[in-house]
């Protein structure tokens, strides 16, 4: 080891590349019990290993950050295995994004549904303090539980304009109420396409029952981990941004008075069709970028 500029310890190449490989390992291999690696775990291990004769936590940081090593975070991620079902499945949800104009003028609706569930009430123990000149916003940090709520939202996709109930419960039974409710609501349509994600009430042999003993209804399911193919996540966003972020109800009624006076003021004030682009054409690159050949009569669809 050798000075550097400002008299920072400087280290050989080869023990800078040997502290990034411990960095990249994982700490069971080297039978230690770590979830994760921190700088000074690291900085143990590099003196342990005799990597080095001594060094500071603070300069493992700096040569992590110099070889843009972040060991002390992560992110989730989905596979998603994009085989000829997968593809299937998409390319019928995609059908109706790209001839949403075209059903509409035949009397069908592409419709979209979504839940919040298990939607907290938390009553906080004081009042929020409005924001002044100077500072931001105070809300208090203890809050009470008054239950929770399940938020279904229908999204029709022709116009943007939402629709909005309350459940009591996140199961088949409530969710098959709530698809009673757009039908009567969507009355005058000769056919709607209802697109979901695969969520537990959704895919349960009895909603499969009563979609099969209803033919007004196409019901298309997303595949599995490609719930974003639902425009209905991307309305839940917009919504909660607006109408559910920093909202504290006192009760759970008050949630509830909330959510059913909030959608239509969101219909008012901010609907609008969403700019879908991907097509079944993106479908077939992406997949074949994946590596997975797709037979060409996969994409087609019936209407």
């Amino acid at each position: 080891m050798r000075s550097g500029v400002g008299g920072r310890p400087c280290f050989p190449p080869l023990q800078r590349v040997e502290i990034e490989r411990l960095a990249c390992t994982d700490p069971a291999a080297l039978g230690l019990h770590l979830a994760r690696w921190d700088c000074r775990s690291l900085q143990q291990v590099v003196v342990q290993q005799a990597v080095v004769g001594s060094i500071h936590y603070t300069t493992i940081a700096r040569l992590l950050a110099g070889a843009s090593f972040r060991p002390h975070r992560s992110r989730y991620w989905k596979t998603a295995t994009i085989d000829e079902h997968f593809v299937a499945a998409a390319a019928k949800v995609l059908w109706c994004y790209e001839r949403v104009d075209w059903l509409f003028r035949h009397g069908e609706l592409v419709i979209c549904l979504d839940e919040r569930p298990n939607l907290q009430a938390l009553a906080r123990c004081a009042a929020r303090q409005p924001t002044q000149p100077g500072r931001i916003e105070r809300r208090e940090f203890e809050y009470k539980r008054r239950g929770t709520v399940n938020f279904l939202v229908a999204l029709n996709v022709y116009d943007g304009q939402m629709w909005g109930c309350c459940l009591d419960a996140n199961d088949h039974e409530h969710f098959l109420e709530g698809v009673q409710q757009v039908e009567r609501r969507y009355a005058g349509a000769r056919r709607l396409h209802l697109i979901m994600d695969r969520g537990p009430s959704h895919i349960d042999h009895h909603t499969r029952s009563y979609f099969a003993h209803h033919p007004r209804l196409r019901a298309l399911w997303t595949p599995p981990h490609a719930s974003w193919l639902d425009q209905a996540e991307l309305l839940l966003r917009a919504f909660s941004d607006k109408y559910l972020d920093r909202f504290d109800p006192d009760s759970r009624e008050d949630l509830i008075d909330h959510l059913m006076a909030s959608w239509p003021e969101y219909n008012e004030r901010y609907a609008h069709p969403f700019n879908w682009s991907w097509t079944r054409r993106d479908l077939r690159s992406w997949a074949e970028k994946k590596g997975t050949a797709i037979h060409s009569e996969t994409y087609a669809t019936d209407h």
